[in-house]
Order: structure tokens, then C-alpha cells, then sequence
């Protein structure tokens, strides 16, 4: 069974939980891999530098605020990967969804849903929003080496979170390493079906 199987196989087993949004901003992001030769490569963005944007600089995955506009959340991730970075997702494989995700402190709720792409599509980030967009492969997420750690004041105290360095000015952390971590967690579940992607563990995410 190929490595991509495997995980639509997990995602199904597993449920995922909702979390109803109430007055917190409901977004949703899309974890887009791509499987070669070589093994799974994730699609990450660099967000744009903007100090008037929360996120300015961050390494994260494809998505954004839903928009009255979108008839769920699945749609706001499709919709947000095209226009920020010019994949369409209409033909892509939907693996599944993981469980929504409501950090705490922070007024949103976050929901991702896992996609597969046989060919890969030329990326035309908007330079607006996306400093830049590219692929990453999953084993390198593996890599000690890459194990880091971001700090920062949060909750008018200092914090420690975990994160990978994946060659950009930030790593990734925060809400996307949480989602990343999901996936791994519902994808080695069950012996039977790990699969090669494992996040480093230390830490806690707030």
C-alpha cells in the first residue's frame, strides 16, 4: 500500500472533532502533499512580510479566515491554496480532515483537511499575502538537526514552543506545527499503519 493510501486509511479509522467557531474567526488551511520517488513533499508558505499582519513572516500551510462566501470550511481551504498560491484543488486527491484546532488565548479556530497531488502544478503565489511557496520533504521534517525552538512573550509571559527549521528566516511553529503534529498522530496510531512521518515531539504548544 503506498505511502499516501496509508494515510487516507488513518484519516477514515480515526474521527476527527469539530469545534463550533461562536464568536471566534473560523479558518481553515490545506496540507497538500505530493508523493515522488523520493518520498511525500508538504507544500509550506512564507507569508509575507506586514506589520500590520498577526502572521507576518510565518512558514505555514496554504488557508486563511472563512468568507461568507464559502459554504464550509473545506471550501475556504480550497478557496485560499488558489488564490494564494495559484493550486487549484478541484482535481487533487481529499485524503481527510483532522480534528479543528482552538489554541489557547487566541480567538479562532482552525480547521485542515489533507490533499494529495499526483502532478505537480506550477505554484504562483500572490505576492500580497505570500513572500513565497514551495515543497518540502517530509523526511527532512524527521531530521534532528532540524529540531529548534521559537521564543516568544505570549500571554504577557515568555514561551518556548517547539519547531522545525525548514530553511527559511522563521521556522515552523505554532499552529501549523500542531497540525502537522495531528497528522502524524492519527497516521501512527496504529502500528499498522505508520507510515515515514514523524514530527519531533518536544515541547508543548500552547
Amino acid at each position: 500500500m503506498g505511502q499516501l493510501r496509508q494515510i487516507q486509511k488513518a484519516l477514515d479509522i480515526h474521527p476527527y472533532r469539530t469545534i463550533e467557531p461562536g464568536e471566534r474567526t473560523h479558518a481553515a488551511v490545506a496540507l497538500v502533499l505530493e508523493e515522488t520517488a523520493k518520498g511525500l513533499n508538504l507544500l509550506l508558505i512564507e507569508r509575507a512580510t506586514n506589520e500590520n499582519d498577526y502572521w507576518s513572516g510565518q512558514i505555514a500551510f496554504p488557508g486563511g479566515r472563512r468568507e461568507t462566501v464559502d459554504d464550509c470550511p473545506q471550501q475556504t481551504a480550497r478557496r485560499e491554496t488558489r488564490e494564494e498560491t495559484g493550486l487549484d484543488l478541484g482535481a487533487a486527491s481529499y485524503l481527510g480532515r483532522l480534528s479543528d484546532f482552538a489554541p489557547a488565548g487566541m480567538k479562532i479556530v482552525v480547521s485542515g483537511f489533507v490533499y494529495a497531488i499526483g502532478h505537480r502544478s506550477e505554484l504562483t503565489p500572490d505576492p500580497e499575502e505570500i513572500a513565497d511557496a514551495f515543497w518540502f520533504p517530509i523526511d527532512e521534517i524527521r531530521n534532528p538537526a532540524r529540531l529548534t525552538e521559537v521564543r516568544c512573550v505570549f500571554r504577557e509571559r515568555l514561551r518556548t514552543f517547539p519547531a522545525v527549521d525548514v530553511g527559511k528566516r522563521q521556522p515552523l511553529w505554532g499552529i501549523s506545527y500542531h497540525l502537522l503534529r495531528s497528522l502524524e498522530k492519527r497516521v501512527t496510531r496504529n502500528s499498522n499503519q505508520r507510515v515515514s512521518l514523524t514530527v519531533p515531539s518536544s515541547g508543548q504548544l500552547a
